[in-house]
């Protein structure tokens, strides 16, 4: 069987009910669109970076250390700076030794939120695939569990749970923008929702691993790089995420740094609201025209993580 059959509405409502006394169930903002000089469009705001560590992934790190078996040794991770805080967050929680890899240019806010939760951390390489091509070594020496950023299988039903909860707090939405980096979040949301509503993934022009993936019909390296690269870069997308989105979802886009820059200022500016360059991504897309909607379409937008401290706007 595909393992990708397993990813599906029920067994991301079991995982939702597996992990809810560990997580939060993040609120939603409704926002008229002509606070953004939109017209006849309705906004829902998913605000996950009022997550615990600070974004989604805290979902799929409890999905996998609840339902996994966790070696003496603990688990391992490598990550843009999100998971790894994330799995760090679910160690200390469960009590459980976690090491995590991050390359150079994670953010200082999300090393600070992985020491803090008392994980032991390396710093190696300048992107994602070092970090994990690090991590898969101290797994083999170590036998420590690793945990993957978005290709596993629990990870993609921890992030579905974000669909599900957000279908019972907005049931009309006609589209939800969600950003992509190696996919797990726009995957196990997509596996939530089927068709039933448009799922539009947003990438950075400078990472795009889904676009390219769709382009070749299968996952290949795309370059990495850009203002979002410690969240939305990784070399590739993944093998388990590519065929769900392949199948679920309506359309990918890309947007420029300096879209996202303006979603990041735009976001404080509207709403008060801080989101890293990987969080802003989704609203970039309406922003810049590069998702364009219709008169009266009720437009989700998923603000996927706030971990950082480079607050300057406006």
């Amino acid at each position: 069987m595909d393992a990708t059959s397993e990813v599906n509405r029920d067994s991301i409502a079991r995982t939702k009910r597996l992990i809810r006394p560990h997580v939060r169930r993040t609120p939603t903002l409704e926002v008229d669109g002509a606070d953004f000089q939109f017209g006849d469009i309705h906004l829902t705001f998913k605000l996950e970076l009022l997550q615990h560590a600070g974004s989604f992934k805290t979902r799929g790190a409890f999905a996998n250390l609840l339902t996994r078996d966790v070696p003496k040794d603990g688990v391992v991770a490598a990550s843009g700076g999100n998971h790894g805080a994330a799995v760090a967050y679910a160690a200390m929680r469960l009590g459980v030794p976690a090491t995590i890899f991050v390359p150079r240019i994670s953010s200082p806010a999300k090393i600070q939120r992985i020491r803090d939760y008392g994980a032991e951390l390396i710093i190696v390489g300048e992107r994602y695939a070092n970090a994990l091509a690090a991590s898969e070594e101290w797994a083999a020496l170590s036998g420590a569990l690793p945990v993957h950023a978005f290709d596993h299988q629990e990870t993609l039903l921890g992030q579905g749970t974000i669909g599900l909860e957000l279908e019972e707090q907005s049931p009309s939405l006609d589209t939800l923008l969600v950003a992509v980096g190696g996919g797990g979040l726009i995957g196990g949301i997509a596996a939530w929702y089927g068709r039933r509503i448009d799922v539009i993934g947003v990438e950075p022009e400078a990472s795009p691993t889904l676009t390219a993936a769709l382009q070749a019909g299968h996952p290949v390296d795309a370059q990495t790089g850009g203002i979002a690269a410690d969240s939305l870069a990784p070399r590739r997308v993944g093998e388990q995420v590519f065929p769900i989105a392949k199948r679920n979802i309506a359309s990918v886009v890309l947007v420029s740094d300096e879209a996202i820059r303006q979603a990041q200022n735009a976001l404080w500016d509207k709403l008060r609201i801080v989101a890293e360059p990987g969080g802003a991504a989704a609203l970039a897309a309406l922003l810049s025209g590069r998702y364009r909607p219709r008169p009266g379409e009720q437009v989700g937008i998923l603000l996927s993580g706030g971990n950082t401290v480079a607050v300057n706007f406006g």
